[in-house]
């Protein structure tokens, strides 16, 4: 998955920015993102702090890495069953 060109501090100054009064064109152009970019990015972190932004991203990464471990036993399991039909 492709990282972000922008970090987590810089995202929630954006967001912060447009609680503040910005308007979404004006900080697309400033920044040089899409509003789909922008409304996503409030979607999804909106209302956090910078705690709650590191603590998401931990989450997801542990997500990410139990689903690859899932993924090798689920192989694994398959290969044994496989194995003890070809025996029999």
């Amino acid at each position: 998955m492709r990282t972000s060109r922008y970090s987590d501090s810089q995202i929630l100054a954006i967001l912060k920015q447009n609680e503040s009064g910005v308007s979404v064109p004006e900080l697309c152009r400033e920044h040089g993102m899409s509003s789909a970019m922008f409304y996503k990015w409030r979607a999804k972190f909106g209302g956090m702090d910078a705690s709650m932004m590191k603590r998401l991203k931990e989450l997801e990464e542990e997500n990410k890495r139990l689903k690859k471990m899932y993924a090798e036993e689920r192989l694994k399991a398959e290969i044994r069953q496989e194995a003890l039909e070809g025996k029999l």
